[in-house]
């Protein structure tokens, strides 16, 4: 029997899941803690890429996790502009603010990778295309899927 009774909800909760499980695997067995450093490095990532790529990678999310992207968003001003990768993983600890200790890059690589596993790989590539070098080098890309058509290496 379905969990939730609605199965929209039940592929969501599952999806979630497994990418935090994926999360906790490299960060540690804390789900709350997955939850926030998912939450804190998709926010940092929506704010620091044009507006329609930000809205394209929030289409590929599980409803639940892409509750969490828009909430809170004001895309007025938006994308913030970030020089390097020390900036970048200042947002994204700053917004990590009040829970247990993680180490930001950790974190960052982490959900980074698990975005590399589930999102499409011409998205992923484009998202990380915005970002500055410094941020694109610690993004794990050998994680994507490969291009349809073509054999995984």
């Amino acid at each position: 029997m379905a969990a939730t009774g609605l199965e929209v909800w039940d592929k969501t909760l599952q999806t979630t899941n497994i990418w935090l499980d994926e999360i906790m695997a490299e960060i540690g067995p804390d789900r709350q803690l997955a939850w926030h450093v998912l939450s804190a490095v998709l926010r940092t990532l929506r704010d620091r890429v044009p507006l329609e790529l930000a809205v394209h990678l929030g289409a590929q999310l599980p409803l639940l996790v892409r509750g969490v992207y828009y909430d809170q968003w004001h895309p007025a001003g938006k994308p913030e502009r970030m020089r390097g990768l020390d900036e970048f993983l200042a947002g994204i600890a700053d917004k990590l603010g009040g829970v247990r200790p993680v180490d930001p890059g950790d974190a960052t690589r982490a959900v980074l990778r698990t975005l590399s596993r589930h999102l499409d790989r011409g998205q992923v590539l484009k998202v990380a295309g915005a970002l500055p070098q410094q941020v694109r080098e610690i993004w794990p890309l050998e994680d994507l899927p490969p291009a349809q058509g073509a054999a995984r290496a």
